[in-house]
């Protein structure tokens, strides 16, 4: 019996790098990524569960940063400047929508604070820089990550077809994206889907926005008195403005510049796979339904204010 099982787990081991090599090599695309990830870890499980958060961390920062060798500095700031307002705006009424709803529901304070902060900036990283600077709990922290999890998840899947039928243009819809979508994964396989242009503007605004972390920490300090606190700072981001720089004013070959820009996205295919792989049914049950409510509510609010502003202007 024991040898079978452990020829089990074998298979198990070697199915799953199998779907490894499959999303590297561009035969997946990101939503497919993310949902075969989910259902491969549901039906067979997941047999290197305990290396799979520390992979999709580093496997993220890697992509983005490679991303950057496909971008112009110009390009860029325009990019970025088309966005600033919008961050500026979303992120202050998420907030504040996000504390009244959450008095509303007689949520934990910190609990919807860490929410409100993950649909503001940038999904799971805003509650890891955030979370220590407030003293949160343990359970606080899992139920807002597994919140943001899901509606990352979904957002992945629905976005591009919903970009088709509102009928945005490329730079509408990765501009869409950076404000509307949680995690950074997320907005960049969305934009992914959708196009090239798409996926620079995202890419861009979305990284810009996540330095809002900052300010955003410093706020919780003061909101929560939490004296002495660290600020975690994502320095990957800087990383990627270099990568843009150098693309931008080194004459680095075409083939190896298209060749970076080409791994990273194969990369990216690969991260989304994994956070499929990392979600469970527990985790999704675990949030609870005043979470989910919290949750769901400033991602309906921000992706419908968000996408008519654009359109607007």
């Amino acid at each position: 019996m024991k040898e079978i099982a452990n020829r089990n787990e074998t298979l198990v081991k070697v199915l799953f790098i199998l779907c490894m090599v499959l999303c590297i090599l561009g035969y997946v695309s990101s939503p497919v990524a993310l949902v075969g990830g989910f259902l491969f870890s549901y039906f067979l499980g997941h047999p290197f569960l305990t290396l799979n958060s520390k992979a999709v961390n580093w496997l993220l920062k890697i992509a983005v940063v490679g991303l950057g060798f496909g971008m112009n500095l110009k390009e860029t700031v325009a990019a970025g400047k088309d966005g600033f307002i919008l961050t500026v705006f979303s992120i202050s009424i998420t907030l504040i929508l996000g504390y009244f709803l959450g008095k509303l529901l007689k949520m934990n304070r910190k609990g919807s604070h860490l929410i409100s902060s993950g649909t503001a900036i940038c999904g799971g990283s805003a509650i890891a820089a955030v979370a220590p600077v407030i003293d949160a709990s343990e359970k606080d922290i899992s139920i807002s990550l597994g919140v943001i999890f899901l509606l990352n998840s979904i957002a992945l899947i629905v976005f591009p077809p919903l970009g088709h039928l509102f009928g945005l243009n490329q730079h509408e819809f990765g501009l869409w994206c950076a404000i509307a979508i949680h995690d950074t994964s997320s907005v960049v396989g969305a934009a992914y889907t959708f196009g090239e242009e798409a996926l620079k503007v995202a890419t861009t605004v979305k990284l810009a926005r996540a330095l809002w972390i900052i300010p955003l920490s410093l706020l919780s300090v003061f909101l929560f008195k939490g004296k002495g606190k660290s600020v975690k700072i994502p320095y990957f981001i800087f990383l990627f403005i270099l990568a843009i720089i150098l693309n931008s004013y080194v004459a680095i070959p075409a083939v190896i510049t298209g060749g970076i820009t080409s791994i990273s996205k194969s990369l990216l295919v690969l991260t989304l796979f994994l956070i499929g792989a990392g979600l469970s049914i527990d985790k999704i049950k675990s949030a609870g339904w005043k979470p989910m409510i919290l949750g769901v509510s400033l991602w309906v609010f921000i992706s419908i204010s968000s996408i008519l502003a654009i359109i607007s202007f």
